[in-house]
């Protein structure tokens, strides 16, 4: 097992299963200590002993990002056992059913629900989380975003994406690139990057694991954003081969 993270602290969130389960396998393989973001503390603890089965230090966090009350018990419990914190992965996110009617005919609660965890949840956990962050030599905040939030492959009807124009998921992941711009900026003074991460179309129960991309193909982009270099970018939107149009 690689060491380059030995001693680093990282959180991920929905990290039970998919993609996050995965982000967290690779951050782990590699030294660091993982803490699995999970609503469901037994699914969580499930995941975790899968990752301590291959030898990685993972520990479970019960996290709701819409339940301010899990999210500050696991700031307490980070900091509590930790001190500070390395790496946090947003990757938690939904799409509702509601989404997939034409655009103009979605309701607004199905609107609400999506922001609720995609875009207000993710900025719930980087504000009370920021404080441990803060506290790393060198803080790592991911953001799980998507190909579907780039404006500019949506204004393409050549783009692949034509076809998968999802009001509330597509626009909530847009806003998600906008917040990370904009705390990018606030934190360009100090040693943490912000970056937004295109996973690809992966199969993962998101997407009723249609996606032709492989959860180890899918943690690519993350990984490398959790893990940049002191001169890395920060309030940049990449995939595993490079920056991603806005």
């Amino acid at each position: 097992m690689s060491e380059d993270l030995k001693g680093k602290v990282a959180l991920i969130t929905g990290a039970n299963k998919g993609i996050g389960y995965e982000i967290a396998r690779q951050l782990g393989s590699r030294g660091a200590i993982v803490l699995v973001g999970a609503r469901d503390i037994g699914r969580g603890e499930e995941a975790a002993n899968k990752l301590r089965s291959n030898q990685i230090d993972a520990r479970t966090i019960q996290l709701d990002v819409i339940d301010q009350k899990t999210i500050d018990s696991a700031s307490k419990q980070i900091e509590s056992e930790f001190g500070k914190l390395d790496i946090l992965v947003n990757n938690a996110g939904i799409i509702s059913d509601g989404d997939r009617l034409p655009r103009s005919q979605v309701d607004i609660e199905t609107l609400r629900h999506t922001y609720e965890t995609n875009v207000f949840g993710v900025f719930a956990v980087i504000k009370t989380l920021l404080p441990l962050l803060k506290k790393s030599t060198a803080g790592r905040i991911v953001n799980q975003s998507s190909g579907l939030a780039s404006l500019t492959q949506h204004s393409d009807p050549n783009s692949e994406f034509d076809d998968s124009k999802y009001l509330a998921y597509n626009s909530s992941k847009t806003a998600l690139n906008a917040i990370t711009v904009l705390l990018a900026a606030e934190l360009k003074d100090t040693p943490i990057k912000v970056n937004a991460a295109d996973p690809g179309f992966t199969a993962t129960d998101l997407n009723q694991h249609q996606g032709h991309r492989t959860v180890e193909q899918g943690a690519i982009a993350a990984v490398r954003l959790a893990t940049l270099p002191d001169d890395g970018s920060s309030g940049g939107y990449f995939d595993e081969n490079g920056v991603v149009p806005w």
